[in-house]
């Protein structure tokens, strides 16, 4: 969950003027979190106090109405759409690592990711992409090699992941589908090195940089597990207090939650 709100502050200014390289400064003034960020913590809020998910993610949606929201989605939260409104795009996907670190089972994170999709992303494409990213998530928390969460997504999701950055980075161009952005970030995260090279690899492509640098962070903090303490700290600049305490919790629900498995 870390890595996904790293990946959106890094990407949030380079959107809508991508830089089509991995030589960037990660962290300016003009820095920030979005709506991946927001909806994010919303999920990790439903998860850690049993909410429901429309409920929660409606209720964040209203307390930061200025994060970046898509305009449909904008006009479900204001109610003038009532109901999941059949979205491919990837906002399911931006929103759902959270499950991916909470749940032990591979059928309940397809389950909870396939549910808090389809609050509004119920179409099959915008569900598929949050359950990719969020099997990723698992896969790689659980210890499988990129090998394994490569065969597995490209099995299960029928996405292509046999290309490389180098040859999706010219032409690939802004994209809010999760077909068209899902397997992207996936291959960021495959083809790196260590967590900020994954950062890197995401926002190099272009694109939607902060959803894509979102998505591949969250399967990279999963895998690497440590995150330079430079960028945490950096991260926490940029936050206001209710995120940093559900963080928080988040981070203390997992160290309970991976001494229970150890302890079956």
């Amino acid at each position: 969950m870390i890595g996904a709100i790293i990946g959106d502050i890094i990407g949030s200014r380079l959107e809508k003027n991508n830089i089509k390289s991995k030589d960037f400064e990660l962290f300016t003034e003009e820095s920030k979190f979005t709506d991946d960020t927001v909806l994010t913590i919303a999920i990790a809020d439903c998860i850690l106090h049993s909410k429901d998910y429309e409920e929660m993610v409606k209720a964040y949606g209203k307390k930061y109405p200025a994060a970046g929201y898509g305009k449909t989605f904008k006009k479900w939260l204001a109610g003038t759409i009532e109901g999941p409104y059949n979205s491919w795009g990837n906002g399911s996907a931006m929103r759902v690592s959270p499950i991916g670190f909470a749940f032990e089972e591979e059928e309940h994170v397809l389950e909870e990711a396939k549910k808090s999709a389809e609050i509004t992303h119920n179409h099959e494409e915008g569900i598929k992409g949050a359950q990719a990213l969020a099997m990723s998530v698992f896969l790689a928390r659980k210890g499988k090699s990129k090998h394994e969460i490569k065969t597995y997504v490209e099995e299960k999701f029928g996405y292509d992941l046999n290309r490389t950055i180098d040859e999706i980075r010219p032409n690939y161009k802004f994209d809010v589908s999760c077909q068209g952005s899902v397997p992207e970030s996936i291959i960021a995260f495959l083809e790196s090195e260590n967590f900020e090279d994954a950062i890197r690899n995401a926002i190099s492509i272009g694109g939607d940089s902060d959803t894509i640098a979102s998505m591949t962070g969250a399967i990279s903090e999963a895998y690497y597990i440590d995150i330079p303490k430079e960028i945490m700290d950096k991260m926490n600049t940029y936050l206001p207090d209710d995120f940093k305490q559900i963080i928080n919790q988040f981070s203390n629900f997992r160290k309970l939650l991976s001494k229970k498995t150890k302890v079956k």
